[in-house]
C-alpha cells in the first residue's frame, strides 16, 4: 500500500493531538471513532496542533432516529460550533483532516476512501491519521498518516473503474493511499514534566523495556492470516462478477451475430422479390444494449488490503525472527 517512492509530505503532531486521540480511540474500544485534526500546512509539512472528537450515533442530537441526512447535517453543524467555539479561545481551528480507530488496514473501504477523497478536494493537503491498538504490540506505534493519490484521485474523480479505465491510467494496486512519515514534537514544558514523571512511572533503569522481548507471537499473525484469508475469499467474489459479465458479453455477441445474420438473410430473399427494404434501428432492441462492466474498485481495495497484510505480516516475522535468535543465543551462552 505505501508508495517507495520519496513521501509527497510530513506529518508534524503536537504531543497533545496524540494524547487526545489515543484517548478518544482507546476509550472507545471495541468500537470504531472519528474526529477532526486541525492546525495549518507549512510547504511540505502538516502540523497539528488540535483535534476534537466527533459524536457518535448514540450521541449525535441526529443520531437514532431514521432520517440519516438530519444526522449528517447535525454533524456538520457540531463540527462549525466547534471550530468556532475554538476560534473564540484563540486556537487553531483549520481544517488539516481527520483521524479514526480500526484494527489492521480494514479501514480500506470505500466510506474511508469516499471520506478522504472529499477532505483533499477542499483540503488539498488533507491527511487521514489512522489509530490501529494491534501495531502497539508490533510495532510500538499506533498512529499512521495517510493521504490519497494524485493518480488515484484523479481516477476516482471521473467516477469510472472499468478494466480499461483502470489500464489506461496505470494505476499500480499500492498507489491507492500513501502513507506519510510521522513526526512528534514536544514544547520544551512538556519535556521537562515527561522527564520530571520518569520516576514516578516506575520506568526500569535506563529506560529499558523488556515487554518488547515477549515471544508470543501467535494471535497477531493468526488473526493477519484470517485477514488475508477472508480477503481472498472477497477477491475471487470480484472474480466471479468479473467472469460472468465477461460470458454475458460473449453470449450477447453471438445473438447479436446471429440475430445480424438472420437479417441479412432476410434482406437478400425480400430483394430478390423486389420488395423495398427500410434499415432497421437496433438502439432500442435489448440485445445491443451494452450490458454494465462491473466496478474494479472493490477489487483494487481489497488487493491494497492485501498487501498491506503481507507488509504487516513480513515486518512482525521479522521482529520475531530477532527475539527468536536473541533467546537462542543467549540460551547457548548460558550452557
Amino acid at each position: 500500500m505505501p508508495s517507495t517512492a520519496e513521501p509527497s509530505m510530513v506529518v508534524e503532531l503536537d504531543g497533545l493531538v496524540v494524547l487526545k486521540v489515543l484517548n478518544h480511540c482507546q476509550s472507545a474500544l471495541p468500537s470504531f471513532v472519528t474526529g477532526q485534526l486541525l492546525g495549518m500546512d507549512i510547504g511540505r509539512t502538516v502540523e497539528v496542533t488540535n483535534c476534537f472528537p466527533f459524536p457518535g450515533k448514540s450521541e449525535d442530537v441526529g443520531g437514532g432516529g431514521a432520517d440519516d441526512a438530519a444526522g449528517d447535517g447535525d454533524g456538520a453543524e457540531y463540527q462549525m460550533e466547534m471550530m468556532r467555539c475554538l476560534r473564540d479561545v484563540n486556537v487553531d481551528n483549520n481544517t488539516v483532516g481527520w483521524y479514526q480507530s480500526t484494527y489492521f488496514s480494514s479501514f480500506i473501504e470505500e466510506s474511508c476512501i469516499e471520506t478522504q477523497f472529499n477532505y483533499q478536494q477542499h483540503i488539498k493537503t488533507a491527511v487521514l491519521l489512522v489509530y490501529d491498538p494491534a501495531r502497539t504490540r508490533a510495532t510500538g506505534m499506533p498512529l499512521r498518516a495517510f493521504r490519497l493519490t494524485d493518480h488515484f484521485m484523479a481516477l476516482y474523480r471521473e467516477g469510472k473503474f472499468t478494466l480499461q479505465a483502470v489500464a489506461a491510467a496505470n494505476l499500480p494496486r499500492s498507489e491507492v493511499f500513501e502513507e506519510l512519515p510521522l513526526k512528534v514534537r514536544h514544547s520544551h514544558l512538556s519535556s521537562a514534566l515527561l522527564l520530571d514523571l520518569q520516576p514516578e512511572c516506575n520506568l526500569p533503569a535506563g529506560g529499558a523495556d523488556f515487554a518488547r522481548l515477549e515471544l508470543h507471537t501467535n494471535p497477531f499473525l493468526e488473526k493477519q492470516m484470517q485477514l488475508l484469508i477472508e480477503c481472498t475469499d472477497d477477491l475471487q467474489q470480484e472474480s466471479s462478477k468479473l467472469q460472468h459479465y465477461e460470458r454475458n458479453t460473449q453470449r450477447q455477441k453471438a445473438a447479436q451475430a446471429a440475430y445480424l445474420q438472420k437479417k441479412k438473410a432476410e434482406k437478400a430473399a425480400k430483394l430478390l422479390k423486389g420488395e423495398e427494404v427500410a434499415d432497421e434501428d437496433t438502439s432500442s432492441n435489448p440485445l445491443f444494449k451494452p450490458i454494465p462492466q462491473p466496478s474494479r474498485l472493490e477489487a483494487l481495495l481489497i488487493a491494497n488490503q492485501m498487501q498491506s497484510y503481507c507488509q504487516q505480516i513480513n515486518a512482525f516475522s521479522g521482529q520475531s525472527f530477532a527475539k527468536l535468535f536473541l533467546l537462542q543465543s543467549l540460551n547457548s551462552g548460558a550452557q
